[in-house]
């Protein structure tokens, strides 16, 4: 989900503020590799109450003032985030995404027990209109969706296990949606399976660990990680 269609929900017209600091892993003269704490917007929101975001942050530094999105995080989700420097940067590096030339996965920790070891999803996704601003499987009109996915860890005592996950395709809601389908939904989501998993966790358990891009100057991969926290 998109922050701005998060915050066209009354759920979410007030953003708690988040005090966890935006950490530049990777600086570099064209592009920054940043780690986006939980809790925080990639950017403004509509009301006052949501000016504070990853971009108008990076921007306020003094060596960071051209910043600008080149993809985005929900809110509730933390982790690798890379951020242009240039007109140049943010072409070539939204090229790399459109084309699917980038390489990430993110960490979740999901509901029950997984009983194979890895596997793919592919549904494919659209906008549910009346249930905005979440997504739903379709398959008449939704665009094509994929996501691998490989067991790390089962947690036998909790009921849950956490997975490595590798989106091919990169959908709203994606990762929570297909998590959903496999018939483990993402611990704490507040928007899919709620009134359970929500109260399993006190965050989204879903975290960018590493994404790779080319630097477009140099034309070599640069990869940056950032530890998950749960």
């Amino acid at each position: 989900m998109s922050d701005q269609a998060k915050l066209q929900n009354s759920d979410y017209h007030i953003v708690p503020f988040c005090p966890s600091p935006v950490q530049i892993i990777k600086p570099n003269k064209n592009f920054l590799m940043i780690n986006k704490p939980a809790g925080l917007l990639t950017i403004p929101g509509r009301h006052e109450e949501n000016k504070d975001c990853m971009i108008t942050r990076l921007q306020s530094h003094h060596k960071s003032q051209t910043a600008t999105v080149v993809h985005r995080l929900d809110m509730a989700t933390s982790g690798i985030m890379v951020v242009a420097l240039t007109k140049a940067a943010h072409r070539d590096i939204s090229k790399q995404f459109e084309l699917r030339q980038t390489n990430k996965h993110y960490i979740a920790v999901v509901d029950g027990i997984v009983k194979e070891d890895s596997g793919a999803i592919d549904k494919p996704m659209i906008a549910d209109w009346p249930n905005r601003p979440k997504q739903k499987i379709c398959y008449d009109d939704g665009k094509k969706a994929i996501t691998h996915w490989t067991v790390l860890e089962r947690d036998l005592k909790n009921n849950r296990t956490r997975l490595q996950l590798k989106p091919i395709t990169g959908r709203s809601h994606q990762l929570r949606l297909h998590c959903l389908a496999l018939g483990h939904p993402i611990l704490g989501c507040n928007l899919y399976n709620a009134n359970d998993s929500e109260q399993k966790a006190n965050r989204l358990l879903l975290h960018a660990e590493q994404l790779t891009i080319t630097d477009p100057k140099s034309n070599k991969p640069v990869t940056a990680i950032a530890d998950c926290p749960f």
